[in-house]
Protein backbone atom coordinates (compact mmCIF):
# COMPACT_ATOMS: atom_id res chain seq x y z
CA UNK A 1 0.00 0.00 0.00
CA UNK A 2 1.54 3.51 -0.72
CA UNK A 3 1.63 6.36 1.55
CA UNK A 4 0.12 9.46 2.81
CA UNK A 5 2.57 11.98 2.43
CA UNK A 6 2.79 15.80 4.26
CA UNK A 7 3.93 18.55 1.59
CA UNK A 8 7.52 18.12 3.54
CA UNK A 9 8.03 14.31 3.30
CA UNK A 10 6.93 14.41 -0.53
CA UNK A 11 9.61 17.68 -0.87
CA UNK A 12 11.87 14.72 0.28
CA UNK A 13 11.48 12.41 -2.00
CA UNK A 14 13.34 13.38 -5.46
CA UNK A 15 16.45 13.63 -3.44
CA UNK A 16 16.69 9.82 -1.86
CA UNK A 17 15.50 8.40 -5.59
CA UNK A 18 18.06 10.04 -7.21
CA UNK A 19 20.57 8.55 -5.35
CA UNK A 20 19.16 5.18 -5.73
CA UNK A 21 19.39 5.78 -8.96
CA UNK A 22 15.14 5.72 -9.49
CA UNK A 23 12.92 8.19 -11.16
CA UNK A 24 10.11 10.19 -9.49
CA UNK A 25 6.66 10.44 -11.73
CA UNK A 26 4.21 12.73 -10.41
CA UNK A 27 0.34 13.48 -11.78
CA UNK A 28 -2.18 15.23 -10.22
CA UNK A 29 -5.72 15.59 -9.97
CA UNK A 30 -9.64 15.40 -8.21
CA UNK A 31 -10.06 11.52 -8.32
CA UNK A 32 -13.47 12.37 -6.38
CA UNK A 33 -14.55 8.89 -7.42
CA UNK A 34 -12.23 6.50 -8.48
CA UNK A 35 -12.99 4.79 -12.12
CA UNK A 36 -11.70 2.39 -14.38
CA UNK A 37 -10.32 5.37 -16.37
CA UNK A 38 -8.61 6.61 -12.83
CA UNK A 39 -6.99 2.97 -12.63
CA UNK A 40 -5.66 2.70 -16.38
CA UNK A 41 -4.47 5.92 -16.26
CA UNK A 42 -2.38 5.95 -12.94
CA UNK A 43 -0.92 2.37 -14.24
CA UNK A 44 0.21 4.11 -17.28
CA UNK A 45 1.54 6.79 -15.29
CA UNK A 46 3.41 4.14 -12.74
CA UNK A 47 5.32 2.70 -15.87
CA UNK A 48 6.58 5.93 -16.88
CA UNK A 49 9.25 5.45 -13.72
CA UNK A 50 9.94 3.97 -10.75
CA UNK A 51 7.86 5.70 -7.90
CA UNK A 52 5.06 7.39 -8.48
CA UNK A 53 3.42 10.34 -6.70
CA UNK A 54 0.26 11.72 -7.31
CA UNK A 55 -0.97 14.92 -6.09
CA UNK A 56 -4.44 15.17 -4.84
CA UNK A 57 -6.43 18.35 -4.84
CA UNK A 58 -7.79 19.25 -1.47
CA UNK A 59 -11.27 19.60 -0.69
CA UNK A 60 -11.45 23.23 -0.61
CA UNK A 61 -9.44 22.87 -4.28
CA UNK A 62 -11.80 21.08 -5.87
CA UNK A 63 -14.83 22.99 -4.51
CA UNK A 64 -12.73 26.14 -6.41
CA UNK A 65 -12.36 24.31 -9.45
CA UNK A 66 -15.53 21.74 -9.78
CA UNK A 67 -18.79 24.05 -7.52
CA UNK A 68 -20.04 24.18 -4.00
CA UNK A 69 -21.33 20.15 -4.77
CA UNK A 70 -17.96 18.54 -5.32
CA UNK A 71 -15.81 16.29 -3.76
CA UNK A 72 -18.42 13.57 -3.35
CA UNK A 73 -15.86 11.84 -0.99
CA UNK A 74 -13.33 14.27 1.65
CA UNK A 75 -9.42 14.54 1.15
CA UNK A 76 -8.73 11.94 3.16
CA UNK A 77 -11.11 9.40 1.62
CA UNK A 78 -9.96 10.41 -1.83
CA UNK A 79 -6.18 9.88 -0.52
CA UNK A 80 -6.84 6.82 1.25
CA UNK A 81 -8.28 5.05 -2.04
CA UNK A 82 -5.64 6.53 -4.33
CA UNK A 83 -2.90 5.06 -1.81
CA UNK A 84 -4.40 1.56 -1.69
CA UNK A 85 -3.74 1.56 -5.48
CA UNK A 86 -1.11 -0.98 -6.41
CA UNK A 87 0.06 1.61 -8.93
CA UNK A 88 0.76 4.33 -6.76
CA UNK A 89 3.53 4.62 -4.77
CA UNK A 90 2.79 7.45 -2.33
CA UNK A 91 -0.13 10.62 -2.23
CA UNK A 92 0.29 14.21 -0.91
CA UNK A 93 -2.54 16.85 -0.79
CA UNK A 94 -2.10 19.88 -1.95
CA UNK A 95 -4.31 23.37 -1.58
CA UNK A 96 -3.46 25.58 -5.01
CA UNK A 97 -5.50 25.25 -7.22
CA UNK A 98 -3.10 24.30 -9.91
CA UNK A 99 0.22 21.96 -8.41
CA UNK A 100 2.69 24.55 -9.96
CA UNK A 101 4.06 25.52 -6.75
CA UNK A 102 4.34 21.50 -5.43
CA UNK A 103 5.63 20.10 -9.23
CA UNK A 104 8.38 23.12 -8.70
CA UNK A 105 8.76 21.38 -4.76
CA UNK A 106 8.97 18.22 -6.25
CA UNK A 107 11.23 18.83 -8.91
CA UNK A 108 9.57 15.05 -10.99
CA UNK A 109 11.78 13.52 -13.97
CA UNK A 110 8.53 12.83 -15.31
CA UNK A 111 5.27 14.79 -15.07
CA UNK A 112 2.19 13.50 -16.20
CA UNK A 113 -1.74 14.55 -17.09
CA UNK A 114 -5.09 13.12 -19.00
CA UNK A 115 -4.79 13.34 -22.75
CA UNK A 116 -6.95 16.09 -22.32
CA UNK A 117 -4.49 17.92 -21.62
CA UNK A 118 -1.83 19.05 -24.40
CA UNK A 119 1.55 18.97 -23.21
CA UNK A 120 2.44 22.49 -23.44
CA UNK A 121 -0.90 23.24 -21.83
CA UNK A 122 0.43 21.11 -18.81
CA UNK A 123 0.99 23.11 -15.92
CA UNK A 124 4.25 22.60 -14.72
CA UNK A 125 5.58 21.03 -18.03
CA UNK A 126 8.07 24.38 -18.18
CA UNK A 127 9.59 22.87 -15.13
CA UNK A 128 10.17 19.76 -15.55
CA UNK A 129 11.45 20.20 -19.03
CA UNK A 130 14.27 22.99 -18.12
CA UNK A 131 15.53 20.25 -15.64
CA UNK A 132 15.33 17.82 -18.41
CA UNK A 133 12.57 15.90 -17.39
CA UNK A 134 9.63 14.33 -19.40
CA UNK A 135 6.11 15.84 -19.73
CA UNK A 136 3.11 13.28 -20.98
CA UNK A 137 0.02 13.67 -22.46
CA UNK A 138 -1.26 10.23 -21.71
CA UNK A 139 -4.66 8.83 -24.03
CA UNK A 140 -7.95 8.60 -21.63
CA UNK A 141 -10.11 5.51 -21.53
CA UNK A 142 -12.69 6.20 -23.30
CA UNK A 143 -16.12 5.93 -21.63
CA UNK A 144 -15.33 6.93 -18.27
CA UNK A 145 -15.31 10.18 -16.42
CA UNK A 146 -16.45 11.56 -12.92
CA UNK A 147 -18.26 13.81 -14.19
CA UNK A 148 -20.49 11.41 -16.85
CA UNK A 149 -20.40 9.14 -13.52
CA UNK A 150 -22.39 11.79 -11.50
CA UNK A 151 -24.57 12.40 -14.20
CA UNK A 152 -25.69 8.55 -14.38
CA UNK A 153 -26.12 8.22 -10.53
CA UNK A 154 -28.66 11.32 -10.49
CA UNK A 155 -30.73 10.29 -13.39
CA UNK A 156 -30.96 6.68 -11.40
CA UNK A 157 -32.05 8.51 -8.31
Amino acid sequence: MGEILSRDQAAGLRPRLAEAGRTLVFTNGCFDLLHPGHLRYLAEARSLGDFLLVGLNSDRSVRALKGPARPILNEAARAEMLAGLAAVDAVTIFDQETPLELITLLEPDVLVKGGDWSPDQIVGAGVVKSRGGLVRSLVMAEGFSTTALLKLIRRRL
